[in-house]
């Protein structure tokens, strides 16, 4: 196979893949001499792949994006290394760029011109246009690439971390007449192994030769070591390099921390045992945990979402002992926290249990908690927390006591409504003469329907009022927001002819009033105590099915079209329901600690 076909493939397969490559400058590159025997050269390595390229002198930018489902709005331009004499093109371009797209994040991998007289007027500023260009016209196009304008990075390895650094302290520097009328400042970089200076005593002389020439003057030589051109206006950045590099001394990267940290600006520099120079993602040794750090120090600076923990608030046997937790990173494998310990023993209510505790949390950072207390009471219980760890005094909330006949106040929950800044707590009663067109002699004639109270403080409530009169005994009511709206799944507790199953409603608003119930989203089995959470594009509903004495789950992309998952998902032993919420990992770090001590 020729090489010309080879790269005939290797193109069509990027365009396959969502990528797309584009002129950097479609109309005419600045500071160019035309010269018609310097061509682009193409490498590749012995499967054909294309390894580097070197002549540069019509630069480009491909494109990769990432599922729609992961994006997040974070851009990067990736700048490969090669010394400013060719790019390893693949090695630290296009694999990088499918990393990021693994962290949703959208990737530009830039083939910038490589210095040279024959081809430039002043090879020195060559690269540096072609950066600044780069970031112009990522910022200028971020609604048609669906990116977050505040969020564009630069990425450079090697020569491309000197190019990466002189973009990040000169991106205001007049190099050419721009058409966007947008900054070239990036809001944040990464380096790995780079060169910095290049002076003397710690440069790379190749790196040095090809950009500034055989006898550069001393002013010339400070002006692109970029440990001198540092101010307070440089961005954030992380700076990765090994202690063995040969090539470019890790000297590079302390000078230019050192430089950052003067400046006051945010800087991390992580100098690994081994690596050597142009590990790129990492071979084998401790440098290869770059990436990940790399992507813990993203989310801490609000580049990229923090990941999600999701919990499980639960109860055990009649909940005598209290709350308990369990937790889950795909919503499908569940496991205890503290050894299934009881965090919290409930001491409030008539008979002092901690039944269907129902977490969320708050605007204020609070997690609030509201349970079921006993079997008869006409109240609820309620504890805050800012650790899950810690709890409040316990509170009975007697919601249902002015309501003459009151039998029972079960499974209570809280949904914070953002619209109107308050917080809906709502409930299954049972009151003694009310709704007799669905009574029933069985289950001990209960016949339940929802209510609620508002509160903003957990301590002044809104009278009780009726919440959700399906028209039939329900129960076990739970709300997610949508969309457009709100979503209620429920239970429909209809003993004659046996229901038992979940359904759900929908609101455009938290208070209600919710639709008909629908048909059941459950199967041919008595379920109960719903809880709800999505994740990505998918809605999971977990709900015990209790006649079988075990757990099971629903999911679907439309809340329209149900699949039972329950042969996929596995619970602590003896769960009982509560409630699914989300926490963030670094949270889930400090739980996890502070629970285990």
């Amino acid at each position: 196979m020729t090489k010309q076909l080879l790269l005939l493939f290797f193109c069509l397969s990027i365009s396959l893949h969502g990528q797309k490559t584009l002129k950097l400058w479609p109309n005419g590159v600045p500071n160019a001499i035309a010269t018609k025997n310097y061509k682009e050269e193409t490498q590749y390595d012995a499967l054909g792949i294309v390894k580097g390229v070197n002549k540069v002198s019509v630069p480009e930018i491909t494109i990769f994006e990432p599922a729609e489902k992961l994006k997040n709005g974070t851009s990067i331009l990736v700048l490969p290394g090669g010394g400013y004499t060719h790019l390893a093109i693949n090695k630290e371009g296009f694999k990088v760029a499918k990393w990021l797209n693994t962290l949703g994040i959208t990737a530009i991998v830039l083939k910038y011109r490589m210095p040279a007289d024959a081809t430039m007027e002043t090879k020195s500023i060559g690269p540096l246009q072609d950066a600044q260009e780069a970031i112009r016209y990522i910022r200028a196009n971020a609604d048609s690439l669906d990116i977050d304008a505040q969020k564009i990075g630069v990425l450079g390895f090697s020569a491309g971390g000197h190019l990466a650094s002189t973009l990040s302290t000169q991106f205001d520097k007049q190099t050419y007449t721009s058409s966007y009328r947008v900054s070239a400042r990036p809001n944040f970089s990464i380096l790995i192994y780079p060169v910095i200076t290049l002076k003397d005593d710690f440069t790379h002389k190749g790196s040095k030769h090809a950009l500034l020439g055989e006898k550069p003057s001393k002013s010339l030589v400070e002006k692109f070591s970029n440990e001198l051109q540092v101010t307070n206006n440089t961005p954030l950045t992380l700076l990765v390099h090994a202690t063995n590099d040969k090539a470019v001394p890790v000297e590079n990267s302390q000078q230019y921390y050192n430089a950052l940290r003067k400046a006051n600006v945010p800087a991390e520099l992580l100098i690994y045992q081994d690596g050597g120079h142009g590990f790129g993602l990492g071979t084998t040794g401790t440098h290869n945990q770059w990436p990940k750090a790399c992507e813990k120090w993203l989310r801490q600076n609000k580049f990229l979402p923090q990941k999600e923990v999701y919990l499980f608030s639960y109860f055990k046997d009649n909940g005598e002992d209290g709350l308990h937790l369990a937790f889950s990173r795909d919503g499908l494998e569940w496991k205890s926290l503290h050894k299934d310990q009881s965090l919290l023993k409930p001491i409030v209510g008539k008979d002092s249990l901690m039944r269907d505790p129902c977490i969320i949390k708050g605007p204020e950072g609070l997690f609030h908690m509201v349970w079921t207390v006993s079997w008869t009471d006409k109240g609820i219980g309620y504890a805050s927390s800012r650790d899950l760890v810690n709890w409040s005094q316990q509170q009975f909330i007697p919601v249902m006591e002015k309501f003459e006949g009151t039998r029972n106040t079960w499974a209570p929950e809280i949904t914070y409504d953002e619209k109107e800044n308050q917080f809906i707590i709502y409930w299954a009663s049972t009151i003694t003469g009310k709704f007799l067109e669905t009574q029933s002699k069985m289950d001990n004639g209960y016949n339940h329907r929802m209510y609620y109270t508002i509160t903003k403080d957990f301590k002044t409530f809104s009278p009780t009022q009726l919440f959700y009169e399906p028209g039939f005994n329900v129960i076990d009511a739970t709300l997610q927001k949508t969309g457009n709206g709100y979503v209620m799944f429920l239970k429909d507790e209809t003993r004659e002819p046996p229901q038992k199953n979940l359904k759900i409603a929908f609101s455009k608003n938290a208070s209600g009033p919710y639709s008909k119930a629908s048909k059941p989203i459950t199967g041919n089995y008595w379920a109960e105590g719903p809880t709800a959470v999505k994740i990505k594009d998918t809605w999971y509903v977990y709900f015990d099915k209790y006649m079988d004495h075990k757990y099971g789950a629903i999911s679907s992309k439309d809340l329209e079209n149900w699949t039972d998952i329950s042969d996929q998902v596995t619970f602590p032993k003896g769960l009982r329901h509560g409630t699914v919420f989300t926490v963030s990992e670094d949270f889930f770090t400090t739980l996890n600690y502070q629970l285990e001590d």
